[in-house]
């Protein structure tokens, strides 16, 4: 199995705007604690639908994307998994937020594997031209809970890299789980090889925070935020994101999924999205824009439709202004690039 990025070459430099997606492929670890299996079912297994479906969009429309995968999907039982368990384990004060404690209690209860473990999946995602494997931690590991220290992360993604490595697979890049960036973290990250994480908005009500500080309020403005222009349009300056390493390259949108509740809305969230994909082509800016394969796994086709009108906007702005598809790796190597014009390190 190859991890794809393709590389860039040093003549191809030159500024210019850059769509980048990522996707947090969880399955039902993102929810242990939160819901139960059977809330959520049906979007798990509509995963095996949606991947490949957002796939043969992508290739349609030449897009490079950043597939952060936990490490527990590598498996394809819990038995499996369990022998891979770390030495160190976070010990949250909110037990229920631990993975290791539901994997206990799902090996008598016959839970469903499919909506568990992808192996499949992961490898069907690898071999595909453009797309690239990276972290999601290898546990679902959040940075900011209370209990959690840096000696139980760094076993953690220890444990997502020997896992990656297996399966041929070599990661430099990771995304937060529930976006609890921790700037701490980030000597783990770099000592472990990973060259560029995905951050959150600087606006307020996108602050990384823990589960009790998540609140009503905070969750209400990034919701009307999807529809009408609150926090900005989020795009990012190559030359100021290169100036950090590891590199944090932040989200700009999350793509919420189809709801029937609020469908007359759509035309406002495709608008908010086009619009700052449209500043960010013609800045010369860098826009991310993230959701999670489950997202799709009901409502499928709307919200194919949905993102294929996202990506035709798009390829209308690499016609005319150039914009091109980068998944997080290959918009790192940019941002060496980018760093070394500018006469910073490189590590």
């Amino acid at each position: 199995m190859k991890n794809n990025a393709n590389r860039i070459q040093p003549e191809l430099t030159q500024q210019r705007g850059v769509f980048t997606i990522s996707l947090d492929f969880e399955l039902y670890w993102g929810f242990v604690g939160e819901r139960s299996v059977k809330q959520y079912t049906e979007n798990l297994l509509g995963v095996y639908s949606a991947i490949p479906a957002i796939l043969k969009i992508f290739n349609e429309y030449n897009i490079h994307a950043t597939w952060a995968t936990i490490g527990f999907l590598f498996f394809d039982t819990f038995e499996s998994l369990l022998k891979s368990t770390p030495s160190r384990i976070p010990k949250y004060i909110d037990s229920e937020l631990s993975p290791y404690k539901y994997i206990t209690s799902a090996l008598h209860t016959n839970e469903d594997e499919l909506i568990h473990f992808a192996p499949s999946l992961i490898k069907t995602v690898s071999s595909s031209a453009n797309q690239e494997i990276g972290s999601h931690t290898f546990s679902h590991y959040y940075c900011l809970e209370k209990g959690q220290d840096l000696a139980a992360f760094k076993a953690d993604l220890v444990a997502a890299m020997s896992i990656a490595k297996k399966n041929k697979l070599k990661i430099t890049s990771l995304v937060f789980p529930r976006n609890q960036y921790n700037p701490e973290y980030l000597s783990v990250c770099k000592e472990l090889g990973v060259v560029a994480v995905r951050g959150n908005e600087s606006f307020w009500i996108y602050k990384a925070a823990d589960n009790n500080n998540n609140s009503l309020i905070r969750r209400a403005f990034r919701l009307a935020d999807t529809y009408i222009n609150i926090s900005g349009q989020n795009t990012y300056s190559q030359t100021v994101l290169s100036r950090k390493f590891p590199f944090n390259i932040p989200s700009s949108r999350f793509l919420r999924p189809y709801s029937k509740r609020l469908k007359y809305l759509e035309p406002y969230k495709l608008r908010r999205i086009k619009s700052g994909l449209t500043y960010a082509a013609k800045s010369r800016q860098i826009y991310h824009l993230w959701w999670h394969p489950h997202n799709f796994g009901s409502n499928l086709d709307k919200n194919l439709h949905f993102l294929k009108k996202v990506l035709n906007h798009y390829s209308i702005l690499n016609k005319t202004h150039g914009m091109e598809s980068l998944n997080m790796s290959e918009l790192s190597d940019r941002l060496f690039i980018e760093r070394s014009r500018n006469v910073y390190p490189r590590h």
